[in-house]
């Protein structure tokens, strides 16, 4: 079973988005702040990250530099999923190593779902 860590640290938002995945057969670990999140990252080492870029304690941009360093989770798909739509940020998600960016407000959690799992090449299940 594929694992997905979702980096959040709007607990509704994560709540929701983890019922959908655990129900399309993902296992889903939660970390609500940045320094949760690379612990949780380097130590379960998951199949793709879901990562907001406004978060607690260590941001977006800081876990991707960080997690790019560690040779165990470095090749770990990241999605961006954020509030945050500047170019400015987009490139600098991507140039620190980000797979996908997506601003949250233009999309659905099944067309979330559906670019899961186009990245992990198929279904959970």
């Amino acid at each position: 079973m594929k694992k997905i860590l979702f980096v959040e640290d709007e607990e509704a938002l994560q709540r929701a988005m983890g019922d959908m995945l655990e129900r399309a057969g993902y296992t889903v670990l939660k970390a609500l702040d940045g320094e949760a999140g690379l612990a949780m990252a380097k130590k379960e080492i998951p199949d793709l990250i879901l990562l907001d870029l406004v978060l607690p304690k260590k941001n977006g941009f800081e876990f991707l530099e960080e997690i790019k360093k560690d040779a165990s989770a470095k090749n770990i798909p990241v999605i961006v999923l954020t509030n945050l739509e500047g170019s400015a940020e987009v490139e600098r998600a991507l140039s620190l190593g980000a797979t996908t960016y997506l601003v949250k407000a233009n999309y659905k959690l099944d067309e979330l779902l559906g670019k899961i799992e186009i990245i992990l090449g198929h279904h959970a299940k």
